[in-house]
């Protein structure tokens, strides 16, 4: 269930949840840090094997979520784990008051993993801002919602054809309409754009689609262009 995608950054994927009645398959990401613990990002639905895998890499010392709505496991792991620190996007504490976080991610990386892994947030949207990552070692923008990129061929129906009108769905995807709109700071949210397309990231790990292994510059900036 856990696999390497880069160096010291491993993947898995988690089942299939429900937006608003659209299927979404997830997907979440461990990093090894410089002093041996484990950075999990976007955790997915937590069970027996998943956890030995992500202890086999370390202690487990931090858990991010990326945006607002990347919550639903969150409680299952802080309960494995309760010695990790916690870390919310803009907006999640107050949406999750049940859940004790540590601190609130912003534009710098917590100096525990600078060394390892950057760090900027989407502002702009009166709606929903995301932290988006990379990973230094392994050259790794890691994504949450902002760019989607559904498996054509899962597209099926009246679902599948909104997904595609979105433009979710293919090679470059991109981002929700609806969130697009809400972007009313596009000074902020391009701000933001040129951070991670500064990166220069040569992979691309995402929450929802297919990942990538090369071209991940070009895939952002065509996904982004909206901005």
């Amino acid at each position: 269930m856990l696999e390497e995608f880069g160096p010291g950054l491993y993947a898995a994927d988690g089942p299939e949840v429900s937006f608003f009645g659209f299927p979404y398959p997830t997907r979440m990401a461990a990093a090894v840090l410089a002093d041996g613990t484990v950075w999990v990002w976007s955790p997915v639905a937590l069970d027996e094997d998943l956890a030995r895998a992500v202890e086999a890499l370390g202690v487990v010392r931090h858990i991010v979520s990326p945006n607002k709505i990347h919550h639903l496991f969150l409680g299952d792991w802080q309960r494995r784990w309760p010695d990790a620190r916690l870390h919310a996007p803009p907006g999640l504490a107050r949406r999750r008051p049940d859940l004790r976080f540590d601190a609130e991610l912003g534009d710098h990386p917590d100096p525990a993993w600078a060394a390892d892994i950057d760090q900027v947030v989407f502002r702009g949207s009166f709606a929903m801002e995301e932290v988006m990552f990379f990973h230094r070692p392994s050259r790794t923008a890691i994504v949450g919602d902002l760019v989607q990129r559904h498996d054509a061929a899962a597209m099926e129906g009246w679902k599948g054809a909104l997904m595609r009108l979105d433009g979710l769905v293919g090679e470059h995807g991109g981002t929700p309409r609806e969130w697009r709109a809400s972007f009313l700071d596009r000074a902020a949210a391009r701000a933001a754009r040129d951070r991670a397309l500064a990166w220069h990231a040569d992979r691309l790990l995402i929450a929802h689609g297919a990942c990538a292994t090369s071209g991940t510059a070009e895939i952002l900036a065509e996904a982004l262009s909206w901005i």
